[in-house]
């Protein structure tokens, strides 16, 4: 059996003169927590639909569970599991409902299902609610019962996009939870995210932008990555202070969070400037401390340097 669930040589995808994906070249290792990471637009969605054979390259291809996506779509569909950003559930049927639904759809054997179908009422925590509609589900049930639709036919390849967009904290939390759990079961998980703070639960990601890839490591290599000192200052003045950061010799990129800056520097000597220019301008910098870079940290660096 070949090692890799998904492997991508060349892949690209215009529409017109827009390119949504550039040239991918991608190797995922079968029982992998892939995280595709970037903003809207980067091609994250577009690089998933590829993949899951809903839309078809401009060039290259790809290989999912050992089966090519040009060649070989409608066999794949049988071995993957895809969690688009709005799952197709159906609000006027209940849970136990939907989750039949998708065993038709998949062409589950009927002797099957109610073994399948307890486990993920029970996996996903929903089997309180299964006969509740699905309109009058939170989104965080919501979410659930759509992985609970998308995992019915016992998938090799789960893809998921974005599936915790506008899913409070706590669901999120939740979510992922599951996903571990999917995880030690070698079920392989590819999920896109806006969520830089999500990726660093994955055990890979790639940053994506505008349809090319920045970097591809493991979360602790890319924090690593920077190779120049990341310093965090605190200031009641913090957002005023960014355009007079940017402009010193030595900044390589500025991020807020809160009152917190979030400052990549080229040494040591480039924190005294910045509080001295920054003093000059009347913002007082009430503290500084250096700190491992956050993936953001390392997106924002890797977008504002290009």
């Amino acid at each position: 059996m070949d090692e890799k669930a998904i492997k991508t040589m060349n892949l690209k995808k215009a529409f017109g003169n827009i390119v949504a994906v550039d040239d991918l070249n991608l190797e995922i290792g079968r029982g992998e927590l892939f995280g595709l990471v970037g903003p809207d637009g980067a091609g994250k969605t577009t690089t998933m639909r590829l993949l899951a054979a809903i839309m078809e390259p401009t060039s290259g291809d790809a290989w999912v569970a050992g089966l090519s996506i040009t060649k070989e779509g409608e066999r794949l569909k049988e071995h993957i599991g895809y969690m688009s950003q709005k799952f197709g559930l159906y609000e006027d049927l209940t849970v136990m409902e939907n989750i039949i639904f998708y065993a038709d759809l998949y062409e589950v054997p009927e002797k099957e299902r109610p073994r399948r179908i307890e486990r993920l009422l029970g996996f996903s925590n929903l089997a309180p609610f299964k006969d509740r509609l699905a309109g009058k589900l939170s989104g965080g049930m919501k979410q659930k019962l759509g992985l609970a639709c998308a995992l019915i036919h016992t998938p090799e390849v789960l893809f998921l996009d974005e599936p915790t967009n506008g899913v409070d904290p706590v669901s999120r939390r939740d979510f992922w939870k599951i996903l571990y759990d999917l995880l030690k079961e070698g079920v392989t998980i590819f999920v896109s995210t806006a969520y830089l703070d999500e990726a660093e639960r994955c055990t890979r990601i790639c940053l994506m932008h505008k349809g090319k890839i920045l970097m591809d490591d493991n979360p602790g290599a890319i924090k690593r990555s920077l190779g120049i000192p990341m310093v965090e200052m605190w200031s009641d003045d913090a957002r005023e202070a960014i355009g007079i950061i940017r402009g010193i010799n030595g900044v390589q990129s500025v991020s807020l969070y809160g009152n917190k800056l979030h400052v990549a520097v080229s040494g040591s000597e480039v924190v005294d400037e910045i509080i001295r220019e920054s003093g000059r301008s009347g913002i007082v910098i009430k503290g500084h401390r250096e700190i491992l870079p956050s993936i953001e940290d390392i997106f924002i660096s890797k977008v504002e340097v290009r």
